[in-house]
């Protein structure tokens, strides 16, 4: 089931380049985030079910509208149709690279199995420590399982490989986004990124946080720190940590 599928020019330079990534948006996610900005697809399920082979003629309909790549946004629980679709898609034409676009709470297993489809791998690390993931993803473990899957995403791919033109082709580009009130869990979680995987990650600190426009009452009770933005001189101070901490490759 997918919502979207379009060229997408608000990633990361990497990805985005000039023309645009080939997004494709699936409906559902693995995660429960409370504070997911696109809750009607994510939570909602809204989109329209595809079968594999018009799933692999979407793909190459990206190509010829000049993707740089094929971005394939929370696809975790549609893999084996996706391995389908991919794999259809390469026999007719696909020579773009895959992008997978995931909250990072991934088995090693899955990320095997892709391996041979997937170039860049784009996880989210979210939190640094467990109850946050509890608490804002029902997601038991997710640091410990988190750093588990970039470590294998890393074994897969490498450290990045980015073309003359300034696209990735290769690699792991790890997100994080400062929340409100978490400045000091951001700095631990890119304590152990930088720690676990120095200069072999791209990294991408970001700061877009948007709080829900109509909270809920259960939301302002259980989650008041995320009824505001994150304060821009938290940000800066994040950045400004990375920095001290070592971290070059890394977009702001």
């Amino acid at each position: 089931k997918i919502a979207r599928a379009a060229l997408h020019h608000w990633e990361e330079p990497c990805i985005s380049g000039t023309s645009g990534s080939g997004t494709v948006f699936f409906s559902y996610c693995t995660l429960g985030c409370v504070f997911c900005q696109n809750q009607e697809i994510s939570h909602g399920g809204k989109g329209q079910i595809v079968s594999a082979a018009r799933l692999a003629s979407i793909f190459l309909e990206l190509q010829e509208q000049g993707a740089h790549n094929i971005n394939l946004v929370t696809p975790t629980h549609y893999v084996t149709g996706i391995i389908e679709a991919l794999r259809l898609a390469r026999l007719n034409g696909l020579s773009l690279p895959v992008v997978y676009n995931c909250g990072g709470y991934e088995k090693p297993e899955t990320i095997q199995i892709l391996s041979p489809l997937v170039d860049v791998w784009l996880p989210d690390f979210k939190y640094a420590q467990e109850r946050l993931g509890l608490k804002y993803s029902a997601a038991p473990n997710y640091p410990e399982t988190a750093l588990a899957a970039i470590a294998e995403m890393l074994k897969c791919a490498g450290p990045p490989i980015i073309n003359d033109d300034g696209l990735l082709r290769r690699g792991v580009l790890v997100r994080h986004l400062l929340l409100p009130g978490q400045l000091a869990d951001s700095m631990r979680a890119v304590t152990l990124l930088y720690n676990k995987f120095g200069d072999d990650i791209l990294l991408s600190l970001m700061s877009q946080y948007t709080p829900p426009d109509n909270p809920s009452v259960e939301f302002n009770a259980r989650c008041p720190e995320l009824t505001r933005r994150v304060n821009p001189r938290h940000y800066e101070a994040l950045v400004d940590y990375a920095a001290e901490l070592g971290v070059t490759r890394c977009y702001i």
